[in-house]
């Protein structure tokens, strides 16, 4: 890694310390490499690697590489969409299941690499707010390595999440009101206590993790698919995905081509399409209460707004909310059509493409990768 760059105002930082955001204007740090190293790896060499979350070490922030303590995260299954993509109308349908990663969701990913890199360089004790599972691949990644982890959850919060994050030894808080007012709580507390925040976006390395999202598609697929469905609450899997795309293209492996972004959120709490329908840079803080059953989508807002909106609008992309009862039965959707029971983010990410399909705004002929980004079995505990 070369440096870190603010993703706001392009103000460097030193990359061999702890960073939260950037010290000029409290914007996202995003990790930045030289993508003209000689000793780079080609695609092919790559992909006779072993699978898994550091196959493209180079290109992830630890020093330890491929020998980065793991818990078998990454490799997740690209499946065909099967009965679901005839019942879309998208033949070429394809769902990325990420709950076959530790502790069932993509946020594994993230913590895999912002754990390891935050031992690196001398953290001891760690902290975040979570809507659910964060905090539980937090705990999870804590325990891999070492470092105390404490969890600010809301009241709200299902008890299966609470109860894994106390299993794995983190120390858990729950706090009343949104995801937002964890946030504050545990600012106010990683301040006193000297602990370093992991909040999303509010350090640069569980981007990284999720970036690696995309570099699977490309493994697996040969090219960049034509659509990607993604639901997006604080909006690290989305960024992420769309610098893999731009360290690929600077790398060689694809050209300009890129998918078009969808946004999926849910009409209790959807800030960035309203944003992305008005046309606005960033987006305004979701006022009335985040109410909606996807707890991962109960986001009023994020710091990283403006790097979505971009990615969007960058790729051609749309901004989609559903309603719950469409988030329900895209989720049955799924079940019975595919064999796969989502979390209720999948379920919303099936009800979005529904409804871009209707429209005309999905093609039949295109490749199309919905995320199923956790488990349900959090909820229902």
């Amino acid at each position: 890694m070369a440096y870190l760059e603010c993703g706001r105002c392009g103000q460097r930082h030193a990359s061999q310390r702890l960073h939260n955001v950037c010290t000029a204007c409290g914007g996202p740090l995003l990790c930045r490499y030289d993508l003209d190293t000689p000793g780079l790896p080609a695609l092919e060499e790559v992909l006779r690697r072993p699978a898994g979350q550091f196959r493209l070490h180079e290109l992830l922030p630890t020093e330890s590489g491929a020998q980065t303590p793991s818990l078998g995260e990454g490799a997740t299954p690209l499946l065909p969409g099967a009965g679901l993509g005839a019942a879309l109308g998208l033949p070429g349908l394809l769902v990325k299941d990420e709950a076959q990663n530790p502790t069932s969701s993509f946020k594994a990913r993230g913590m895999a690499v912002a754990m390891a890199r935050a031992r690196e360089l001398g953290a001891v004790a760690v902290c975040l707010p979570s809507a659910g599972n964060a905090g539980c691949a937090a705990a999870a990644y804590g325990a891999r390595h070492g470092l105390e982890v404490h969890v600010a959850v809301p009241q709200a919060t299902p008890r299966a999440i609470v109860r894994a994050c106390r299993a794995l030894g983190a120390g858990v808080t729950e706090v009343p009101g949104s995801i937002a007012d964890a946030g504050k709580w545990m600012a106010e507390q990683a301040a006193q206590h000297g602990w370093f925040s992991l909040a999303t976006l509010r350090e640069p390395y569980r981007v990284e993790g999720k970036k690696v999202m995309a570099y699977e598609l490309v493994y697996e697929l040969g090219r960049v698919p034509d659509v990607v469905v993604y639901p997006t609450g604080g909006g690290t899997g989305l960024i992420g995905m769309a610098k893999a795309f731009d360290e690929m293209q600077s790398m060689g492996w694809i050209g300009a081509e890129r998918p078009r972004f969808v946004s999926v959120q849910m009409a209790g709490c959807a800030p960035i399409v309203r944003a992305f329908e008005s046309g606005a840079e960033t987006a305004l803080a979701w006022d009335a209460p985040a109410e909606t059953a996807a707890y991962g989508l109960r986001v009023p807002a994020a710091l990283g707004d403006f790097l979505m909106l971009r990615a969007l609008r960058g790729s051609g992309g749309s901004a989609v909310a559903v309603s719950e009862e469409e988030m329900q039965a895209g989720c049955e959707r799924m079940a019975r059509r595919l064999g796969l029971w989502p979390a209720p983010e999948g379920g919303a990410c099936v009800a979005a493409a529904a409804k871009l399909r209707a429209r005309g705004w999905l093609g039949a002929g295109e490749c199309v990768v919905l995320f199923n980004t956790g488990s349900p079995f959090p909820y229902c505990a």
